[in-house]
């Protein structure tokens, strides 16, 4: 079946916070700011993209931009020609600041194409976040896109799962993101290959801690989200990251680095705690931070067709 000449679907995609402290590979928090995206279908052979916002002078405007990477992906994995498409994307989630940009691009595209091929093709969670996966290599952040919340995910032997909690309404959000960028594969890099089992059971304890602090028990974020698999080991090269955690975290805020840095996530137990922690940054902080204030999006990704207003 070939996709009409015309139809046309509109993505919003939330930005995500991955690891949460200790649950590295595999806790993830949606949060309230989305990126959009407009796909029509237009004549074959054809690819236009318009891109506004965060990363629009950076990113490609050919078949490499990750949007239609994704799209690729699915029409390949359903079997169907890929028609011409136009694209308008609208940018909101910071590049390169660790809080799941590259995933959410890969849902946005994943959930267009989910739309564009209704009534043909029916995409499920399941076959979502499996070539989701595919392509971001992980599903903690990729999971909280899709689906919203609080999500613990992992990979058995048939494939990626999840499951999604509800947080705490006492849980307040907010991430101080700064000028400067970090890439996920050099963070990576610089952790080693094999940890002691004594770290290894440190960052049990605290991500089991974590889901009781975060569906259940607030007061016990400090203690939740202590970890010792990743933030220490790229903590020389996000000197100012490094700085701002253990700041925080000093004066009693849920401080940890969101995703692979250099943004910093704060887990406050309250929305005035919240205000503490801006102010604490605003006034002692030694670099630029802008303090994103925000709530946990427990909806994940949403596509409609323009035509029918379809969800």
């Amino acid at each position: 079946m070939t996709t009409p000449l015309g139809r046309s679907v509109s993505v919003r995609v939330p930005a995500t916070s991955a690891n949460l402290g200790p649950g590295f590979d595999t806790l993830g928090l949606a949060l309230s700011v989305y990126d959009e995206l407009e796909v029509t279908v237009i004549d074959d052979g054809r690819l236009e993209i318009e891109v506004e916002g965060a990363g629009a002078g950076d990113v490609p405007r050919d078949a490499s931009h990750l949007v239609v990477r994704a799209i690729t992906h699915a029409f390949a994995a359903a079997g169907r020609r890929l028609p011409g498409l136009a694209l308008r994307a609208t940018n909101v989630i910071p590049h390169g600041r660790g809080m799941g940009s590259s995933g959410a691009a890969v849902v946005s595209g994943l959930l267009a194409a989910k739309g564009l091929l209704a009534g043909d093709v029916e995409l499920g969670s399941e076959s979502l976040l499996r070539l989701a996966t595919e392509l971001e290599g992980h599903p903690d952040n990729v999971a909280p896109a899709l689906f919203g919340g609080l999500t613990i995910a992992w990979v058995d032997e048939t494939g990626p799962q999840h499951k999604k909690l509800l947080v705490h309404r006492g849980v307040s959000p907010i991430v101080f993101v700064p000028e400067f960028t970090m890439s996920t594969s050099v963070a990576r890099g610089l952790q080693p290959a094999q940890f002691s089992r004594e770290d290894a059971v440190f960052n049990v304890s605290r991500s089991a801690l974590l889901i009781a602090a975060l569906t259940q028990s607030p007061e016990l974020l400090l203690a939740a989200t202590e970890d010792k698999l990743h933030q220490s080991y790229r903590a020389a090269a996000m000197p100012e990251t490094d700085r701002l955690v253990q700041a925080l975290r000093r004066a009693g805020f849920a401080a940890v680095v969101s995703g692979a840095g250099p943004s910093v996530l704060v887990l406050a137990d309250g929305p005035g705690r919240r205000l503490e922690a801006a102010r604490l940054v605003a006034s002692h902080a030694d670099t630029p931070w802008e303090a994103l204030m925000l709530a946990v999006d427990f909806k994940g990704g949403t596509v409609r067709d323009n035509a029918e207003g379809a969800t």
